[in-house]
């Protein structure tokens, strides 16, 4: 492992650009690597790479995928991501598994639930960890799709781990959110946020086959009753339910036919663009404060006070507003 690593540390940027252009997989997979990683010189090498990438204009399109566990989320890209593939397009899957606590990697393995999608020559996936940190996704996951795209790949999905909070992050991080469901729409809303309802784009009845096509059809009838209330997340456009089976190969085409109208429709009146650009915005903020925030924490002094200034709050010595106010001042001070 040290060799590979001093080895990965020794390869110029200009390589890693270069090979990415070319769509060198190898290349690519290594410049993830860069960018996942929290080591210091990894972090500088891979904003050089990140830097340089994105002079290349994309034509892309980023796709967020959800649903709650059960739902068929693999096996779903796994067919829509081949269907794009037979269709000339060039698919990266972004997998953001959940994470062991003891070791911090990926404990899905999305390859192996994706099958024939791994074996295309048009497809990329790529499982990655969120080490617990939704932070982490954000900058490592907006950033492996930067590369992806330098590489040639058009289309971007984005797997998330199920129905919560992440869902929000990566609902500021693509163009078009799709979330899968069961039927039983009634049942499946008991076990989903409130909000995650007003996220998506397109909502997808799975599974949708053999005895299980006629409640799909009225779990479809139940979710467009219930999207016909909602605001749409988009400005204009009518988010609907339809039905779909990754296993049958049905409804997959029509899925695609929704987001390209999607993709047309924003893109005509702009809405893709402002779009992208308040995601940017909105990543510049979110890395402002995640980088204070481990900057504070992280600092010796205010480390060795916070001790001391949880003791003095707990026991009533001093108010928490004032005492958070001072532990401020002292690191701007330390800072300046």
């Amino acid at each position: 492992m040290s060799k590979f690593v001093k080895k990965n540390r020794d390869i110029p940027v200009e390589h890693y650009i270069n090979g990415i252009k070319k769509a060198d997989r190898v290349i690519l997979a290594q410049a993830i690597t860069l960018v996942e990683s929290n080591a210091k010189h990894h972090f500088e090498k891979s904003q050089q790479i990140i830097e340089a990438l994105l002079q290349k204009k994309s034509k892309s399109i980023r796709i967020g995928i959800t649903g709650v566990p059960g739902a068929g989320k693999s096996t779903f890209i796994d067919s829509f991501g081949t269907f794009l593939c037979e269709q000339g397009n060039r698919v990266a899957v972004l997998a953001v598994d959940p994470s062991s606590q003891v070791s911090k990697g990926s404990i899905m393995g999305d390859k192996t639930r994706m099958e024939r999608l791994s074996k295309h020559p048009n497809a990329y996936i790529r499982p990655s960890p969120s080490g617990g940190n939704l932070g982490g996704v954000n900058r490592k996951t907006r950033e492996t799709m930067i590369l992806c795209e330098a590489a040639g790949y058009n289309i971007i999905l984005v797997e998330t781990m199920g129905v919560g909070q992440g869902e929000f992050v990566v609902r500021d991080m693509v163009d078009f959110f799709l979330l899968l469901v069961l039927t039983g729409a009634g049942d499946e809303l008991q076990t989903m946020k409130k909000g995650i309802m007003e996220l998506p784009d397109l909502v997808v009845v799975n599974k949708a086959d053999g005895d299980n096509k006629e409640k799909a059809t009225h779990a479809k009838r139940e979710y467009n009753t219930i999207l016909h209330y909602l605001k749409s997340y988009t400005e204009g456009w009518i988010t609907k339910a339809v039905t779909a089976s990754a296993k049958e190969e049905e409804g997959i085409s029509e899925v695609w036919d929704i987001i390209y109208a999607f993709q047309e429709y924003t893109k005509k009146n702009h809405l893709f663009y402002e779009r992208r650009a308040e995601q940017q915005r909105n990543w510049l903020h979110d890395l402002l404060k995640q980088e204070l925030y481990r900057y504070f924490y992280n600092h010796p002094e205010i480390k060795e006070q916070l001790i001391k200034t949880e003791r003095t709050v707990i026991s009533g010595e001093k108010s928490v507003a004032s005492s958070a106010l001072d532990l401020l001042n002292l690191f701007m001070e330390k800072k300046i």
